[in-house]
C-alpha cells in the first residue's frame, strides 16, 4: 500500500483505481512555462522599478506586526518560479504536470513589513499583480531544495518537484504530512478524485459553484509554513476551491 493510500483513504483509493489515461506523468516531463533568461531580466526590471517601490511604500497589511520603519525595497536577484497543475493534466489529456503561475520575488514595505511582489505574464509583457505579505514563497523554494514548487491552491498545499517524485512540503487540509513522497502518477489520480467534476465545461463549473477549476485559483493565499488555515468549504467529501478570500491578508494588494 502506498504512501498516498495510507493517507488519502477508501476515498482515494476508490478514485486511483477508476482513474486511466494513455500515458503517465514521468520524469522528461517538466513543468510548462519555465521563466528564460530574458524573462528573469524583464521580472527584475518591472520589481525594482518605481512604480513597484511606490506600491511597496504604500502598502500596509491588516494586522501585520509593528515593524521599524524602513527604505522599501525588492530583492530580483531571488526569483520564485511557482507553478500550479493544469486542468489538462488533473483530466489526464497532458502529461505536464504544471505551468507557471507566477514570479514570487522578496521585498518589504515602506514599515519595514516583509512582503512578496508576484509578477505574472501578460502577453509579452511582465506585469505585478500582487504585493502579499511575508515570504512564503522563498521558504517553500527553500525546502524543495532545488526541485520546482508546486502549489495546489484549492487546497493550499505546496510540494516540491523532482523528476517523477512529488515531494509533499505543507499538505494543508489533503491529510498529507510533510515530508510524503507520491510518485507524479499518483499525485494525478489524487488530484483526479478531487477536481475531476469540477473541470472547465463541468456542470460544477458552469454552475460557478466555488469558481470552478481554471479560473483565478489563487484566490487562496499561500499559507505560512507554521500555520495552515482552515478552508470554509468542504463539499460531499471533496475540497472546493474558495473564490472569495479577500480577507486573507496574503491578498492585500491585487
Amino acid at each position: 500500500m502506498s504512501m498516498l493510500r495510507k493517507a488519502m483513504g477508501v476515498a482515494v483509493l476508490a478514485g486511483a483505481a477508476m482513474f486511466t489515461t494513455t500515458g503517465a506523468a514521468g520524469a522528461a516531463n517538466g513543468p510548462a512555462d519555465a521563466p528564460t533568461a530574458a524573462d528573469t531580466a524583464a521580472i527584475g526590471q518591472v520589481t525594482g522599478g518605481p512604480a513597484t517601490l511606490g506600491r511597496l511604500a504604500t502598502t500596509k497589511f491588516p494586522g501585520a506586526r509593528a515593524a521599524a520603519a524602513a527604505q522599501q525595497a525588492a530583492d530580483p536577484r531571488t526569483q520564485v518560479p511557482v507553478y500550479e497543475p493544469t486542468a489538462a493534466f488533473v483530466a489526464g489529456k497532458s502529461d505536464v504536470p504544471a505551468a507557471l503561475a507566477y514570479v514570487a520575488v522578496p521585498a518589504r514595505t515602506g514599515d519595514g513589513a516583509t512582503a512578496t511582489v508576484w509578477a505574472e505574464r501578460q502577453g509579452p509583457a511582465w506585469t505585478v499583480v500582487n504585493v502579499a505579505s511575508g515570504d512564503y514563497e522563498r521558504q517553500y523554494a527553500q525546502a524543495a531544495a532545488g526541485g520546482y514548487l508546486l502549489h495546489e491552491p484549492q487546497v493550499n498545499a505546496w510540494y516540491a518537484v523532482h523528476g517523477d517524485t512529488v515531494t509533499v512540503l505543507d499538505g494543508s487540509v489533503t491529510g498529507l504530512a510533510a515530508g510524503t513522497q507520491l510518485s507524479l502518477r499518483d499525485y494525478r489520480a489524487a488530484l483526479h478524485e478531487r477536481y475531476s467534476d469540477k473541470l472547465p465545461g463541468s456542470a460544477y463549473d458552469r454552475d460557478g459553484a466555488g469558481g470552478g477549476y481554471g479560473g483565478r485559483e489563487r484566490a487562496v493565499p499561500a499559507a505560512d509554513p507554521g500555520d495552515v488555515p482552515a478552508l470554509p468549504f468542504v463539499i460531499g467529501g471533496v475540497l472546493v476551491l474558495v473564490a472569495g478570500a479577500a480577507a486573507v491578508p496574503r491578498l492585500r494588494r491585487r
